[in-house]
């Protein structure tokens, strides 16, 4: 692409040749010309001026001028780019500030060095130029699948050729121990397209759970055409797979569907994962009954949900326990990432024994609280009472269902178990206090002592503190890492308040503080019409 001896026509029939091998526009070409030209210039002229090299589009002549902009005599930094008024009146009639002096200067003829330079321009130009192309037209092609030919394996990456650009399949997304050759052909999932200066900008994957359920989409017409719904997708990329579709029209099976004439279309899918085991799920809006679902080939017990904390116990068989959970836990693991669920598998004998242990913890708390024998507390524990406060603040008749406890009685346990009660938080209260929790924070609605103390213990003293926290920070949450679900303790959990509790509180305080209008939470009457 030397441009050291071309003259004005060849300027227009390089650039017209580079774009159409590159695929871009003519005129970005060009204007790399002359940015590279008017380099040249400067190298030659003085750096410090302002050359401007202007190529006619239809005769490839190049025109090149130097700028000189009128200003201020206090604003004048470049002597060579700017001048004053008064120096500006030797060349223009009424000269303003703010006007520019056009003057044209010979052309510069290029030596080797600046002949180089300008290449390298027009080459970084069009690179530029092709990798802004590339962004555009895949942008809107993430979430597809593709099929492309492996042009090179770089250290376990795999490079792609998908037409009008290259891609990038990285080690971590192929299946298992995948091995590429030049010119095979290769279906891949678009995972991501992102604007990047250097390397590629098209990522591609075979791991990605996405990629099945698109694979499903091009086996199955009924889940193209939407019939059937893909809920949710659990992989274990080149061993097993967990799919759960469902659908509203009840005349169609969409596990059969799915699986297609003696398992053609299933087993199409298979065949392009490398032969994973694929367990085609019904979805079911009940959890506990999709979990069922999710955990076949094991059978079930029973199911016990925890919808505020995400998790859900699952009693088996014992025979059934090495089934449900699977080789190093990958049934139970594809299970809880098809639920988004945390699940506790445990067998029949385990629940009981873990029941058992409920019932003596919660008999020895009113034994040692309420001062009342062994076989009262039983009958406290059997009747579902679990803790003090239930004991305490209940309605009277749901104590005098109980045998043998008449209205005295029944008064009498209640006082006993708030007079512990308000013991305990009067302690707590004091635990508080020690620790440095202001009074901003203890005349805060909504917390209890308890509470306050376990904030103090958490460094959180002031009702400002208490304002910055998260809400998940105080109730807890989950967060999944590595594709695994890690639990976060908050600060408030054993407290039993919820994420939207814990929101709430955050958000009364900031109001209080000034910190947030309340206008702004409530939303108006206009846009609740609307």
């Amino acid at each position: 692409m030397a441009i050291t001896s071309a003259n004005q026509l060849e300027l227009l029939q390089t650039a017209e040749a580079v774009a159409r091998e590159k695929m871009i526009d003519p005129s970005l070409v060009v204007e790399a010309m002359e940015e590279s030209l008017a380099r040249a210039a400067k190298s030659r002229y003085g750096s410090e001026m302002d050359i401007r090299v202007s190529i006619d589009r239809k005769t490839g002549r190049a025109t090149f001028t130097r700028v000189r902009t009128v200003v201020t005599e206090e604003e004048v930094e470049n002597y060579q780019a700017e001048m004053t008024v008064e120096q500006a009146k030797q060349y223009m009639e009424n000269p303003e500030v703010g006007q520019q002096y056009i003057e044209e200067i010979p052309p510069v003829d290029m030596g080797r060095i600046a002949a180089q330079s300008a290449k390298q321009v027009i080459l970084q130009k069009v690179r530029e130029a092709e990798r802004d192309r590339q962004y555009e037209e895949f942008q809107d092609r993430a979430g597809t699948i593709i099929n492309g030919v492996v042009k090179r394996e770089e250290y376990g990456n795999v490079v792609v050729d998908v037409g009008r650009g290259e891609a990038i399949l990285r080690r971590t997304e192929k299946i298992g121990r995948e091995s590429y050759r030049p010119n095979d052909r290769i279906r891949c999932y678009i995972k991501d397209v992102r604007r990047e200066t250097r390397g590629p900008q098209i990522f591609l994957s075979r791991t990605d759970p996405m990629f099945m359920a698109e694979l499903f989409k091009m086996e199955v017409p009924e889940i193209y055409e939407g019939i059937i719904e893909i809920k949710s997708v659990a992989r274990d990329p080149g061993s097993r797979a967990k799919i759960a579709v469902f659908t509203t029209d009840m005349t169609i099976d969409p596990v059969g569907a799915c699986v297609g004439m003696r398992g053609s279309r299933v087993q199409a899918v298979v065949n392009e994962l490398q032969g994973e085991k694929i367990d085609i799920i019904p979805w079911n809006e009940d959890q506990p009954t999709f979990l069922v679902n999710a955990l076949q080939p094991a059978e079930v017990s029973k199911v016990v949900l925890d919808e505020e904390a995400g998790k859900i116990e699952v009693v088996v068989p014992e025979e059934q326990l090495s089934l449900a959970i699977g080789r190093r836990g990958q049934n139970v693991r594809l299970a809880s990432q098809l639920t988004n669920l945390d699940i506790d598998i445990m067998t029949e004998v385990e629940e009981s024994a873990r029941r058992q242990k409920e019932f003596e913890e919660r008999t020895k708390l009113f034994i040692e609280t309420l001062d009342v024998d062994e076989f009262f507390a039983q009958l406290l524990v059997s009747e579902g009472f679990a803790n003090l406060e239930e004991v305490a603040y209940v309605e009277i008749d749901e104590l005098l269902v109980i045998d043998g406890v008449d209205e005295d009685t029944a008064q009498e346990l209640q006082t006993r178990a708030r007079e512990f009660l308000e013991e305990q938080a009067n302690k707590a209260l004091e635990k508080a206090k020690e620790l440095g929790v202001e009074e901003s924070l203890i005349n805060f609605e909504g917390l209890s002592p308890q509470m306050l103390e376990a904030l103090g213990e958490d460094g959180i003293k002031t009702l400002d503190e208490f304002a910055t926290c998260a809400d998940w920070e105080l109730a807890g949450g989950w967060t999944t890492v590595d594709g695994e679900r890690v639990k976060d303790d908050g600060i408030l959990e054993k407290f039993d308040v919820s994420l939207e509790e814990a929101q709430d509180l955050v958000m009364t305080a900031r109001v209080m503080l000034g910190w947030v209008n309340p206008d702004d939470l409530t939303p108006s009457t206009e846009e609740i019409e609307e």
